[in-house]
């Protein structure tokens, strides 16, 4: 079944290709626009979707798993470079741009992490924990 989930894997990206061209030629750009993007969300949405109706075998989702940790790293490094070679040959307002998303992305995390409120490491949740089974094993009488 491993097969399965690289044929989904492989139907998930031939049509966020087919998507990201078609997309491309509506906006009037000569590239494929998103189609990494499209594929992954759709890789993503199959897999719930197969999930919520118990076809998502083990070695489908194994399969999936597999080949996405693999594809995505590879794939999205690729789209990256591609992406920071047009921005630097486009001139400096698309490189300005850029920089302008990345600075929006950080303050966008940086407000919704200090929105959350406090948080646990993972230190304290273990010593919470440990804690909490030394308190009902005293309780129950069993010191070790």
């Amino acid at each position: 079944m491993t097969i399965s989930g690289v044929a989904l894997l492989a139907i998930c990206t031939l049509l966020g290709g087919l998507l990201g061209d078609v997309l491309g030629v509506a906006l009037g750009v000569k590239a494929n626009v998103g189609g990494v993007g499209i594929a992954m969300m759709l890789l993503i949405a199959a897999r719930l979707w197969l999930g919520r109706r118990g076809w998502l075998s083990h070695g489908l989702k194994l399969g999936v798993e597999f080949w996405g940790a693999l594809y995505i790293p590879i794939v999205v490094a690729m789209a990256a470079q591609q992406n920071v070679v047009s921005a630097v040959e486009g001139g400096p307002v698309v490189v300005i741009a850029g920089v302008g998303a990345i600075v929006v992305c950080f303050a966008t995390v940086a407000l919704i992490s200090r929105l959350g409120g406090p948080v646990e490491t993972m230190d304290e949740i273990e010593e919470r924990e440990a804690h909490a089974r030394d308190v009902s094993r005293a309780a129950a009488g069993n010191p070790a």
